[in-house]
């Protein structure tokens, strides 16, 4: 089955830098686009960023547009957001997507940017 494990949160004053990881397992990784998504406490969760399964495009959402970078390694199955010039409207439960015949989510990651 598809399993998307991410890694890389924290808490981390504005300003600053995080990267985040996540791992894929259970599907033909080089093959499905990959996004970030994240979910701030009382909100809908919304788009931060995606990548093509060959990296030759990437889309931002224009609230990270300029801070934040998504690159992949399908050697390692593994995509990364970095994020940079962190906000303290940047808090949120970071998820790692894929879309195969429906969404797959993982577990989520803690960032939160102290003021």
């Amino acid at each position: 089955q598809v399993q998307l494990i991410e890694a890389g949160g924290g808490l981390v004053q504005t300003g600053g830098s995080l990267r985040l990881s996540c791992v894929a397992s259970g599907v033909t990784f080089s093959s499905y686009a990959m996004a970030w998504f994240r979910q701030a406490p009382g909100k809908e969760r919304e788009f931060v960023a995606t990548i093509s399964w060959s990296s030759g495009r990437t889309s931002y959402a224009d609230s990270v547009k300029g801070r934040f970078t998504i690159s992949r390694d399908n050697a390692k199955n593994t995509v990364y957001l970095q994020m940079n010039s962190l906000k303290p409207e940047d808090t949120a439960v970071y998820y790692c997507n894929i879309r195969i015949s429906r969404d797959y989510w993982g577990q989520g990651t803690q960032v939160t940017v102290s003021s």
